[in-house]
């Protein structure tokens, strides 16, 4: 391996940048960003999975990033394999800034190709108007000059492509743009030098035009998809406060932090790393690991997840694990194995693409034979070639999907779903199981009180005076259950809260205590109150709290329509197993899982794709991300943390669940048009072709012809938006599940 300028060598920077996967076997991330379609895919994966010692090599598609398994005690050369099969490399850094250079760089290149084809469009008109020939000479050079920067800017998102490839001794797609723009601007410079009559630099700059429209729409789809793991990679707190044997306090960077240290969490601060408490009482922010969104109390001895968010009191913990071997750690790389499977789904364009350039290298080689043979006129043998390049240009094809999918896009947006990937369209439209999450996902994961017209009015009132300065869900169900007439009155003095048991007021002479019964009442001798809310007036019981979730609207009518449309349905939770049958019963729901952690989820997907099935996964917390990943496709809520929106290929603005429903059926009408696509691209290929190859098609009509193939794709697809179905809104959310008697533990603020 080579050594870098005043760095160590380059085989020592791999082995120190590769993880330990247990029993001597080792992983390292590599970046490659030249790495854009399918047959990028297996000539990477391939050259490297050859070296001796490497096991397996996975390329994900998404952030560009080379995972390679490999054994032994010397790196293979995993960088000089790469450079020789044409693909720059290097060590995977996660990147810190969110601008697209890459999506600047096409919209730069489309707008330069827009105002070089119309310019020229403009003179030909003149030239083919019968301009004389000093015009028309003139003309000719005014568009060289025109074509030229155009090509060298706009053409460089094909020929560097090409040359990559090209030097690798193997093809792709843009091979034969890149021939078929070159030909034709260089023989139509060669006219122009020689002052022939023709001169066909519109073809070559209008050509290059619509292939970037294509290339832009599909990068900007395939953008929304990579945000996911750096999402949750900002979850991480950079530092934490270190207590030291003197009672001194020191933030020290995460990676300095070692198990043992004591850190100090004060209430608005997110747990850094996994640790135990060991001093003070707090409630916790747990949804990262469970998912569900109630506040857990935590006292000494409870053990605390890297990612949680300390809500209430100031706690003392004890690190238990490093870093690398956190939760959030372990979050991270179940999300990269995950992507990294999603990733291999092969578009369908890809598979097309994949027969179409020695297809048409071929007939461009044998047209130029078959002519020069004929007719010995090499001038006009290249003019017939370069049409044929020309008229069979996979612009039709390159526009076949992405233009489907944008379309698409906006109509599922117009209904209330935000489409992130444009290749989760395609997945949606295959799937034959869908996998639902419970909180936040079928329920709506904010609790309602039971039954209030069951309490007397005083005593709501009560309740929700002093629930009102609290943000726990609980108490804002009890505050949201009462009305500002009933409230109005009692105002409440001397608002205590104690971390993981309740509230505490003074009121009209009265001291009132509102959370666990436990230690709400002065005697609390029936063991059934335990862990209940309750108010209590001077250590008395005054009233017992239910709570119940609701239903998310639209939940009953979204599982039957998927029902009717022949897909299995289940539902994977992190609550107990009572709440998740009691969901599962009240929609009508046969399979579900309770009690599942972020692996299991990922574990229960993995199964199901193993087995053959094409899973959608709907779900909302951060503990479902893993699985949003791995599944075939997957949806989240607007309401859905951050992680669990950027991990999914779509999110649903309403609250409806016919969200769903309404997003596979434009989802297989969207697939139907994108085979429609393509078999227009193969008529017109299989009309045209024959066409060109007799010598009836100049370069100029070849392209314009190949431009008519691209508007009747786009005309096909503009079909998708003209039934646009939205999303029903339905009315009250449905109480459902078992009662929650939790107790309200989160801080008055």
């Amino acid at each position: 391996m080579t050594q870098g300028e005043g760095g160590p060598p380059l085989s020592d920077e791999l082995r120190l940048s590769s993880y330990d996967l247990g029993g001597g076997l080792l992983q390292t991330d590599l970046s490659v960003p030249g790495i854009h379609c399918a047959a990028c895919i297996r000539a990477v994966e391939g050259g490297l999975k050859a070296l001796e010692g490497v096991e397996n090599a996975r390329v994900n598609l998404s952030t560009k990033r080379v995972s390679i398994k490999w054994r032994g005690n010397n790196v293979p050369p995993f960088i000089e394999t790469l450079r020789q099969t044409g693909y720059a490399a290097h060590l995977y850094e996660d990147r810190k800034e969110d601008e697209d250079k890459t999506l600047t760089h096409l919209i730069r290149a489309l707008a330069v190709a827009g105002f070089g084809a119309m310019n020229i469009m403009l003179l030909s008109v003149s030239i083919w108007s019968g301009a004389d020939t000093a015009t028309r000479q003139s003309f000719h050079w005014v568009s060289a000059f025109i074509a030229l920067p155009v090509l060298a800017y706009s053409g460089q998102v094909f020929f560097r492509s090409a040359w990559t490839a090209l030097k690798a001794r193997r093809t792709n797609m843009d091979v034969p743009i890149t021939i078929g723009v070159s030909l034709a601007f260089g023989l139509s410079f060669y006219d122009t030098l020689t002052g022939g009559k023709h001169a066909y630099f519109d073809a070559s700059v209008t050509l290059l035009f619509f292939l970037l429209i294509g290339r832009t729409l599909d990068h900007m789809m395939r953008e929304k998809a990579r945000v996911a793991v750096r999402g949750l990679m900002r979850l991480a707190p950079r530092g934490a406060t270190v207590l030291l044997s003197d009672g001194s306090q020191e933030y020290r960077p995460i990676s300095e932090i070692a198990p043992g240290m004591r850190l100090r969490i004060n209430p608005g601060d997110r747990v850094g790393l996994d640790s135990r408490v060991v001093e003070g009482r707090s409630d916790i922010d747990a949804s990262i690991a469970t998912g569900e969104s109630m506040a857990l109390p935590v006292e000494r001895g409870s053990y605390l997840k890297a990612g949680m968010v300390n809500l209430t009191g100031a706690l003392t913990v004890e690190v238990t694990a490093r870093a690398e071997d956190s939760f959030l750690a372990e979050m991270l790389r179940l999300m990269e194995v995950a992507e990294g499977g999603a990733a291999r789904y092969r578009r369908i364009a890809d598979r097309a693409a994949a027969a179409y350039s020695p297809l048409v290298h071929s007939a461009a080689l044998l047209t130029f034979l078959g002519w020069m043979l004929t007719s010995g006129d090499w001038h006009n043998a290249v003019s017939v070639a370069i049409s044929v390049l020309i008229i069979t240009c996979p612009c039709a094809l390159g526009l076949a999907v992405p233009i489907v999918q944008v379309v698409a896009a906006r109509r599922l947006f117009d209904g209330g779903v935000l489409a992130k990937d444009g290749t989760a369209l395609e997945r949606l439209a295959g799937i034959d199981t869908v996998i639902f999450d419970k909180t936040g996902t079928l329920t709506l994961g904010r609790p309602a009180l039971l039954t209030p017209e069951a309490y007397r009015p005083e005593v709501l009132g009560k309740a929700g005076a002093i629930a009102e300065r609290s943000s726990h869900p609980l108490a804002k169900a009890i505050a949201a259950a009462t009305s500002p007439a009933q409230r109005f009155g009692y105002a409440p003095q001397n608002v205590t809260e104690t971390p993981g048991l309740g509230m505490e007021a003074s009121l009209l002479g009265h001291t009132y205590r509102l959370g666990r019964a436990e230690w709400a009442l002065t005697a609390c001798a029936d063991a059934t109150l335990f862990g209940r809310t309750v108010l209590s007036e001077d250590g008395r019981l005054i009233a017992t709290f239910a709570f119940q979730d609701r239903l998310r609207p639209g939940a009953k009518d979204a599982v039957m329509r998927l029902q009717r449309e022949g897909l299995a349905l289940g539902i994977l939770s992190g609550d107990h197993e009572e709440s998740v049958r009691a969901i599962a019963e009240a929609l009508g729901i046969p399979a579900y899982e309770s009690g599942m952690l972020p692996k299991a989820k990922l574990a229960h997907i993995v199964a199901l794709t193993e087995a053959g099935h094409k899973v959608a996964m709907i779900g909302d917390g951060l503990n479902d991300a893993p699985a949003l990943v791995a599944a075939e496709v997957s949806m989240a809520p607007a309401s859905a943390a951050d992680i669990g929106r950027n991990a999914a290929g779509f999110v649903f603005l309403h609250d409806s669940l016919e969200a769903v429903p309404a997003a596979l059926e434009t989802a297989r009408r969207a697939r139907q048009l994108i085979r429609q696509n393509f078999l227009l691209a193969i008529l017109y290929n299989s009309l045209a072709l024959p066409v060109a190859v007799a010598g009836y098609v100049t370069p100029l009509v070849a392209a314009l012809a190949m431009s008519v193939s691209s508007l009747l794709v786009i005309v096909n697809a503009l079909r998708l938006g003209a039934s646009n179905t939205t999303a029903r809104k339905k009315g009250e959310p449905q109480l459902v599940g078992p009662r929650h008697d939790l107790h309200v533990v989160r801080s008055t603020g």
